[in-house]
C-alpha cells in the first residue's frame, strides 16, 4: 500500500505527507485526511491514469474513497478482473 500511498500524496501534491502519515484504514475525506470535491476527482484520474480503473458508478466513490485500504482492494478486485 506504500506505492499507492506515494501516488496519492503525488496526484494531490501533499508534499508535506509521506506514507507512514497516512493510516491504511485513515479515513481521507473529513476527520482523516480532511480531502474535498475536487481531491475526489484527482482520486478518480489517478485510478484511471495509473491502473485504467474506470468507476463503474459515482455512487460507488465514497465506499472505494473511504479509506487507502479500501482503494487497494477495489483496485486488486478491478485488476483482476480486467486482465
Amino acid at each position: 500500500m506504500t506505492d499507492l500511498k506515494l501516488q496519492i500524496i503525488a496526484q494531490l501534491n501533499l508534499q508535506d505527507l509521506k506514507p507512514e502519515d497516512i493510516g491504511d484504514d485513515q479515513s481521507l475525506f473529513v476527520d482523516g485526511l480532511g480531502l474535498d470535491s475536487i481531491d475526489a476527482l484527482e482520486l478518480i484520474v489517478l485510478l484511471q491514469q495509473q491502473y485504467k480503473i474506470k468507476l463503474a458508478n459515482a455512487d460507488e466513490g465514497p465506499a472505494v474513497f473511504k479509506t487507502v485500504r479500501t482503494m487497494a482492494e477495489y483496485i486488486t478486485a478491478h485488476q483482476a478482473t480486467n486482465s
